[in-house]
């Protein structure tokens, strides 16, 4: 049920350091590499343990854009319709995923650009041998890490603030996207200040995000109520809604923790 977000009140509390048990060593993690690209539209922040792997997701955005271009130059509807749309067998792999996604959730085949390239770019990165790999297209993120990664939730001019949540290490590729209708330029007809879908196909979660910040209006009942749009939906595992003072989740989400969300910070033109 969705509530009010109450702040705690409780202070808090220093803990004695610890020493390391006897026999164990401190493990030292590396701080990743992070590099902010942009390529015409897309603006992404990649993040990886090895420069090699960055490369392996700039060359796959570059290739899978220019193959999307490509194919809208031959069917200028396919960029512009908010309804299903059908594609020949033969279309591109990024063109073929984005349909399926938009088709789930009957809407169009845009809805689902940022995530699949996302995805796409993260596949690359695991293929050229990347264990730690994140691609976040404008709040569309699909990863793969071998070490917890906290994904913040940035919620414009909500009083919950602050929000991230942890994502556990794993050796597959899963995603959380997210889309709003009172921050940034994507089409939405609703308005959630974030509505976030998990997923381990992020085409999907793109296009059930845009689907659920359509019903989205203002309120507890409301926010309860825009869930109806993907709890039926195979292959979506969870997803959380923010509107105003509400939050609202459905499903498997992620353990939510506090983070440092701040707007310079998000991934944006």
């Amino acid at each position: 049920m969705p509530e009010p977000a109450k702040e705690s009140a409780k202070e808090p509390t220093k803990e004695p350091t610890k020493e390391p048990e006897k026999g164990l060593k401190k493990r030292h993690v590396k701080p990743a590499i992070k590099e902010h690209f942009r390529l015409k539209e897309t603006i992404v922040t990649i993040a990886a343990d090895d420069p090699a792997h960055i490369e392996a997701a700039k060359e796959a955005i570059r290739t899978h854009r220019a193959v999307l271009e490509t194919y809208i130059l031959s069917d200028p509807y396919f960029q512009i319709t908010l309804e299903p749309y059908t594609c020949p067998k033969s279309a591109p792999e990024v063109v073929r995923r984005m349909v399926k996604a938009g088709n789930t959730m009957g809407i169009g085949p845009m809805s689902a650009v940022a995530g699949t390239i996302s995805a796409l770019a993260v596949e690359a990165m695991v293929k050229a041998g990347a264990k730690y790999a994140i691609v976040d297209n404008g709040g569309d993120i699909a990863l793969t890490n071998d070490r917890p990664v906290v994904v913040g939730i940035y919620a414009g001019q909500s009083s919950i603030k602050n929000l991230g949540l942890i994502f556990e290490p794993r050796d597959s590729i899963t995603g959380v996207c997210t889309s709003a209708g009172t921050v940034g330029p994507s089409i939405s007809f609703g308005m959630a200040d974030a509505a976030a879908v998990f997923s381990n196909d992020i085409s999907l979660a793109d296009a059930a995000a845009t689907a659920l910040g359509n019903e989205v209006g203002i309120g507890r009942e409301s926010v309860e109520a825009s869930f109806k749009a993907v709890k039926d939906v195979p292959g979506i595992k969870g997803a959380l809604v923010i509107q105003g003072e509400y939050i609202g989740m459905w499903g498997k989400v992620p353990k939510i923790t506090r983070a440092d969300v701040r707007y310079e910070y998000i991934t944006k033109a």
